[in-house]
């Protein structure tokens, strides 16, 4: 064999979803089914005579997102006898993309991990865990020929950072594969996030802050049916901040159908998870602050206040009380509503649910927030990642096309590796035989050092010899350093002038503690942010705060 031939259906831009076809030797191999219509997949595999030939010999599903699953039953209705294979966990958490999930009788077979499987007598299927959802998977294809071995790496959604309820990639178990092909998605491009557990942090302190500060407000979150609804309500039940904090959290019928599936594959959670537990309900509980309860069509709700989260396809009409109260709708910066009401084509004609959401209040006003919440990895981590694998070929699917450009065309990877964007329709043929220079990863030096104490301080002694690297200068540029924990591992970092140049502020000393941001713009006219869009972590010299104004205003 000396060449893959990638045939991609659907490479996820924007809500086409993902479906790729490979072919490997003499093996057809389909990643994934998120086609809304089998007609592409179906015409373009089988002649019109030949309809009950199947497109693939073997379908292999990543997870259980729409984007990524919702086909599959069509195709198994077209043909019954197509094996498809995912994660045990992935296998629970299927059937809730279709209509009445009870009612569908499994057609798929769920694998345990890193485990390998034999499709066929020279073909070997693994899974690794791909972080980004439970049961997310990464497929490993090692297919033997008697002149050599190759390997196809397909990650789907992967999230190299732990979160809640799933435990990130484990990069270093997969370092140096150095597979021929690297499939890999490159969602957010290259753009930078914030550590998960910061967003977490900041995402957890607004909630509070709007909670105390207006007592008289209901806070609404929208989800789609897997992933990020299960993650807030593990966030508010974990959360220091709201740790026997009385409130109550209702969560909508379809949401909550996605946690009595989260049930099910309590042992595919995080061990911390798991203790957790043991000691209270994961999801539903009456006894422990923050009450969890079941949001029923036409059921009235309390009082404000109260946390809701919804799924956009449920009618505001189904929770909105008669009682005149103040709404904020706290949104994900990367929300799809409209796909996400497209999770569930049984709901109808998708709708504007904002403006739903605001006709629905007596109020009349709806306040809107957005927050930083990732699941996919940003353009470090996916570099990182490819740098780790050391593939020869690498494809970028399910991404805008400009993100995944952007990534393409960082010169790491253009001097590094064979980069290719799919597009929907277009073959990609790879020659796997073709010798292609990389360079060797840089060494990895580190360097051993003495810690002195005395009463009065520390001193941390380091070799000359770190200084000849050309990281040196910059990490030396104006002789202060700061030192933070991580975990059990403590931090150095050299601060460059332009961090010295303001004072460092206070948790509490930033946009959105400042009694100027407005709506998440500075509307101070001295501010050099005046007019701008700010985070709610960012900082100026003219912050005032927003506690005092409100002081003043009711003296």
């Amino acid at each position: 064999m000396d060449e893959l031939v990638c045939t991609p259906y659907a490479v996820g831009h924007d809500d086409e979803g993902v479906c790729l076809g490979l072919k490997l030797g003499p093996y057809r191999i389909l990643l994934d089914c998120g086609l809304t219509d089998l007609a592409p997949l179906i015409s373009s595999a089988t002649p019109v005579s030949q309809t009950t030939t199947p497109p693939a010999d073997f379908v292999i599903c990543s997870h259980a997102h729409t984007d990524h699953a919702r086909g599959l039953l069509a195709l198994h209705q077209a043909f019954p006898a197509l094996p498809v294979y995912s994660s045990q966990a992935t296998a629970k958490l299927l059937s809730l993309n279709w209509p009445n999930p009870a009612d569908i009788s499994p057609f798929w077979i769920g694998l345990p991990w890193r485990q390998t499987v034999s499709l066929a007598k020279d073909l070997i299927l693994e899974l690794w865990p791909a972080g980004h959802l439970p049961g997310a998977a990464c497929t490993l294809l090692t297919y033997t020929t008697p002149r050599r071995t190759y390997r196809v790496l397909y990650t789907g959604d992967c999230f190299l950072s732990p979160t809640r309820l799933v435990e990130g990639l484990p990069l270093e178990a997969l370092r140096g594969l150095q597979p021929d092909v690297l499939i890999v998605e490159g969602t957010d491009g290259t753009l930078r996030h914030r550590h998960r557990r910061q967003q977490e942090n900041t995402l957890a302190e607004r909630l509070r802050y709007r909670l105390e500060a207006h007592p008289d407000r209901y806070l609404v979150l929208p989800a789609p049916l897997l992933g990020l609804g299960q993650e807030l309500l593990m966030l508010l039940r974990s959360h220091h901040h709201f740790t026997g904090y009385p409130i109550t959290v209702w969560v909508d019928p379809l949401i909550a159908q996605g946690c009595d599936a989260y049930l099910t594959i309590l042992d595919s959670l995080p061990r911390s998870v798991q203790n957790f537990a043991q000691h209270q309900p994961l999801f539903w509980d009456e006894r422990v602050f923050p009450r969890v309860r079941r949001l029923l069509p036409g059921q009235p709700l309390p009082p404000a206040p109260a946390v809701l989260v919804v799924h956009p396809a449920t009618p505001p009409t189904h929770y909105c009380p008669d009682a005149i109260a103040e709404w904020t709708i706290f949104l994900p910066e990367t929300a799809e509503l409209e796909q996400w009401q497209a999770q569930l084509p049984q709901a109808g004609t998708t709708y504007n649910w904002l403006d739903a959401l605001k006709n629905s209040a007596r109020s009349g006003t709806v306040q809107l927030e957005t927050y930083e919440l990732s699941f996919h990895c940003d353009g470090l981590s996916t570099t990182q990642l490819i740098h780790n694998l050391r593939p020869q070929h690498v494809l970028l699917v399910h991404g805008t096309p400009n993100h995944l450009a952007n990534l393409a065309n960082l010169e790491e990877l253009q001097n590094r590796y064979q980069i290719r964007i799919p597009s929907p329709g277009n073959t990609i043929e790879l020659l796997l035989n073709q010798p292609f220079w990389q360079p060797a990863p840089p060494p990895e030096t580190t360097y051993e050092g003495e810690v002195i104490e005395t009463q009065e301080s520390l001193t941390i002694s380091l070799p000359a010899e770190i200084t000849q690297d050309p990281r040196w200068g910059a990490f030396a540029d104006t002789g202060i350093v700061q030192l933070a924990w991580q975990g059990d591992q403590l931090v150095l970092r050299g601060l460059s002038q332009s961090d010295l140049l303001l004072p460092v502020p206070s948790q509490t000393q930033n946009c959105f503690h400042c009694r100027h941001q407005q709506q998440q713009y500075c509307r101070n006219p001295a501010s050099p942010l005046f007019n701008r869009q700010v985070a709610p972590d960012g900082y100026c010299p003219e912050f005032e705060s927003s506690e005092k104004s409100e002081k003043d205003s009711t003296d």
